[in-house]
């Protein structure tokens, strides 16, 4: 699931981790452990252009009409909302990004390195979903030529940026009201903060490479006593 950051070194920076995607917009920001720096992977216009032109392959292709496209126009994932996002856009990114966070430390009781800068309370990060929920119309639609395969896209009214948002916040909804939410962590491996739903029973850690982290710590403790070491040392 996590291709070459399964082996090595553990990177906060990195994005995508083959997390349902609102958990990957909840893991794009980090604080390290001594507070200094705050890595924020949608902080501006184009972080946030570069993170959903990525995770567009990963949203259902679009049909429809929105505001300025032809008719019958389809998009890849909404991949043209890259391309239009402006500072409105990442800013409302951002507010999801929290409110999710948010909802994510109360669903796991999350220890305070979890926490963003200005924490929502449970009524902001609501409202946040759930109006960002609703910015684009989004139905179903069936495609199914003449001896062909029946295909099942999005259609859309609204411009590509709103149909991410939409389509985020409605997954997001569908993730703290599903099954999926018993089974969100914290991975609280050294110098992380991120977070994973765990699909396997044995999974502990966002990554292996944050599980070698947490055992090398663990051994120092077991044979020096007292506290682990930083978590830059821990690393290697």
């Amino acid at each position: 699931m996590l291709g070459g950051m399964d082996d090595g070194e553990v990177d906060v920076r990195v994005a995508l981790l083959g997390e349902p995607l609102p958990v990957e917009l909840m893991n794009t920001i980090h604080v390290d452990e001594r507070g200094h720096d705050t890595f924020d992977l949608v902080g501006d216009v184009d972080s946030a252009a570069r993170w959903v032109d990525a995770i567009g392959p990963r949203l259902p292709a679009t049909t429809g009409r929105g505001p300025g496209e032809a008719r019958g126009a389809r998009d890849a994932g909404g991949g043209g909302a890259a391309a239009a996002l402006d500072e409105q856009d990442a800013r409302r990114l951002r507010a999801l990004r929290d409110a999710l966070r948010a909802l994510a430390a109360e669903v796991t009781d999350a220890p305070p390195q979890f926490a963003v800068a200005r924490v929502p309370s449970r009524r902001e990060a609501l409202d946040t979903v759930n109006r960002l929920s609703g910015r684009a119309r989004i139905w179903p639609e069936l495609d199914w030529p003449d001896g062909g395969e029946p295909t099942a896209t999005v259609g859309t009214g609204s411009g590509a940026c709103d149909y991410v948002l939409s389509s985020l916040a409605r997954q997001a909804a569908e993730l703290f009201a599903g099954p999926d939410r018993r089974q969100l962590r914290t991975c609280l491996a050294p110098g992380c903060d991120r977070y994973f739903v765990k699909d396997h029973p044995r999974r502990e850690w966002c990554t292996k490479a944050c599980g070698n982290r947490a055992r090398v710590a663990r051994h120092y403790r077991r044979h020096r006593g007292g506290a682990a070491r930083p978590a830059h040392d821990a690393a290697g």
